[in-house]
């Protein structure tokens, strides 16, 4: 990809994106959530179009899955993210015990009486709910995301991070893409407390500058995975496992913990990220020894 093409894709992701979150932050803003979420999930797909705007294409992102020797590495994709999402939320919660509540005060605080209401009408409790969603994002959830997740794995792991690499190397190449990755989430974070809410310490800068780190992570793990599958599914999948399971150990949070969204115990925190950041660590290292 030469320069002046890779800057009209950056043009493109950033632009659509900023415009459908300034869309979802002022439907947010009016109390309307379920629009929010309509928006923000059509912004996924931003980096997708920019890719044909850019004229970039999508032949050779490997639409089709050859699972012959790789099964692995897409059980990988569907379980790793839950897997280290349950260690970083148990060490957070070892670290801090006070802020575990398996009562869901803070799941109730959030739903308010409506919402509560309508899982009594349904025959739910919090904790049945905890255990259907626990549930879902083993099973289904993240198949479901994949397809939401396809969006924006086709613009970063299938256009952006190969070109990076090429141009910088694999280790700064994967640097690179994650921060701006990380950006791109920048707009409905600080206006709207996206992913860390509004009321944490430091928002609502803090917040945004550890996603960087998160984004960073992730990406060197979704772009492993699909240097090991050369199936663009592969990382959609894992994307979608991840925003599946992420929101879990906010089911067990204590009400007085929420002002600590930037430690955790979300694999988006520093502490609960820990595990997640460390397997991109050694990822990343490995991509950066010298050839034997």
């Amino acid at each position: 990809m030469k320069d002046k093409t890779l800057r009209r894709y950056l043009i493109w992701a950033f632009v659509l994106a900023w415009a459908l979150q300034a869309a979802a932050i002022v439907l947010v803003h009016r109390g309307e959530p379920q629009g929010f979420r309509l928006v923000l999930a059509l912004s996924m797909y931003a980096p997708f179009a920019a890719v044909l705007l850019a004229g970039i294409g999508l032949r050779g992102m490997g639409w089709k899955p050859r699972l012959k020797g790789k099964l692995r590495w897409v059980l990988a994709a569907w379980f790793v993210p839950a897997l280290f999402t349950v260690l970083g939320a148990a060490l957070y919660f070892v670290i801090f015990p006070s802020h575990f509540d398996a009562s869901g005060s803070l799941l109730a605080a959030q739903l308010g009486e409506d919402g509560l209401a309508q899982l009594e009408s349904a025959g739910m409790t919090l904790r049945t709910y905890a255990l259907v969603q626990s549930a879902a994002a083993l099973t289904w959830a993240p198949w479901l995301n994949m397809l939401a997740a396809l969006g924006e794995e086709v613009g970063w792991r299938g256009a952006l991070y190969p070109r990076l690499k090429a141009r910088f190397g694999v280790g700064k190449g994967r640097l690179l893409g994650g921060l701006i990755w990380g950006v791109w989430h920048w707009p409905v974070m600080i206006l709207a407390g996206y992913n860390y809410g509004t009321r944490y310490w430091g928002a609502p800068v803090l917040g945004p500058l550890i996603f960087c780190l998160g984004t960073v992570a992730l990406g060197i793990l979704f772009d492993r995975l699909y240097e090991k599958t050369r199936c663009i599914w592969a990382p959609a999948l894992a994307h979608g496992a991840y925003n599946a399971a992420a929101g879990l150990p906010s089911l067990f949070l204590a009400s007085s913990g929420a002002q600590y969204s930037t430690l955790g115990p979300a694999p988006i925190g520093l502490i609960a990220g820990l595990p997640l950041f460390l397997l991109a660590a050694l990822i990343w290292k490995k991509s950066e020894a010298p050839a034997a």
